[in-house]
């Protein structure tokens, strides 16, 4: 348990991140307009995290700027690289571009064409290769060998866990009667750093993480007791390409044994359910990876544990213009 990460250091990301992050709101989805009817429970108030809002539309800012600004001088200077299938690789470019210094992408040629556009305005290098985590790591670990630059993992790394957990302090700070939080699962750096977060300063919160029926990687590992890999072509079903990881971090899986109490998965059509009704309902714009959280609350509450006050993370809102038309109409 000692090498998990600590409110501390989550507390000293917040540090870092402050005037860099924005620091989202929790928006009220909007509750069932009938009355309870006599001696049923009022219905429970669902409050979403919008990390849409963040500057690169999506919560890794917190993650890659806690981590870059933690480098050493000589190290920031050489330059960064990482591998990410959009939004870490965005969040970097943003980082990069704030610290003044260079950035390498390595990212799957599968990748939206919104968010490489965005890496690219953002003054980044990307370089394509295969949709498999191997092809990924392989060719970010070779480019920051010979090049000098420094590794920013998406998720397996403490630094970057400590900045994703920004986000579960700033739940429990603005809500500390939160009783569940849900967070979407990838590799598994958002829901390590938010549950490290909450049961710190909340200990009897319940910490249920969401991902797609299609890419149930996290709910096998979980269930196995040790980190399970799924092969990309199955992970490339779903349509949440946030999503895609094809096993999760060994370090996010230490903190998911320690401080995560379930994994519920969700269809693809529950998520475009989630995306429509965030957007026409909550005024929210959400990729699909930011709307599994939602989906997990609005159509498998009875999976829940009980609450009365949840919270959802919506993770990202980089969604293919086209896509977002496509699901709303």
């Amino acid at each position: 348990m000692s090498d998990l990460v600590s409110l501390r250091e989550i507390e000293r990301a917040a540090e870092r991140i402050a005037g860099v992050a924005v620091r989202t709101p929790l928006v009220p989805f909007p509750r069932d307009p009938a009355p309870p009817s006599a001696g049923a429970a009022a219905e429970p108030e669902l409050l979403v995290k919008a990390e849409s809002l963040q500057p690169v539309g999506a919560f890794k800012v917190r993650g890659a700027y806690a981590a870059i600004a933690s480098l050493a001088p000589d190290e920031r200077a050489a330059g960064v690289v990482t591998h990410s299938s959009g939004n870490h690789a965005q969040a970097v470019a943003y980082a990069a571009r704030a610290l003044g210094i260079k950035a390498v992408l390595v990212m799957p040629h599968t990748t939206p064409g919104v968010k490489v556009d965005r890496c690219i305005a953002l003054g980044a290098e990307v370089v394509y290769v295969e949709p498999n985590a191997l092809a990924r790591a392989e060719t970010a670990d070779k480019l920051a060998a010979a090049h000098g630059l420094a590794l920013i993992p998406p998720y397996d790394d403490a630094r970057v866990i400590a900045g994703q957990g920004t986000a579960g302090l700033e739940i429990v700070q603005d809500r500390p009667d939160v009783d569940v939080v849900l967070v979407p699962i990838s590799g598994g750096g958002l829901i390590a750093g938010v549950s490290a977060a909450v049961k710190a300063l909340r200990p009897e919160a319940r910490i249920i993480g969401v991902e797609p029926e299609l890419a149930a990687d996290a709910r096998d590992s979980m269930a196995a007791g040790r980190p399970v890999s799924w092969d990309a072509e199955k992970t490339g079903r779903t349509l949440a390409d946030a999503l895609r990881v094809q096993q999760v971090g060994d370090l996010p899986f230490a903190h998911m044994r320690a401080h995560v109490d379930g994994v519920v998965t969700v269809t693809e059509d529950e998520i475009r359910h989630a995306m429509r009704r965030l957007a026409r309902e909550a005024r929210l714009i959400a990729e699909p990876a930011g709307a599994v959280a939602t989906a997990a609350y609005l159509c498998h509450r009875g999976e829940l544990p009980e609450g009365r006050t949840y919270v959802s993370v919506l993770s990202g809102g980089n969604v293919d213009p086209a896509l977002l038309l496509d699901v709303l109409t």
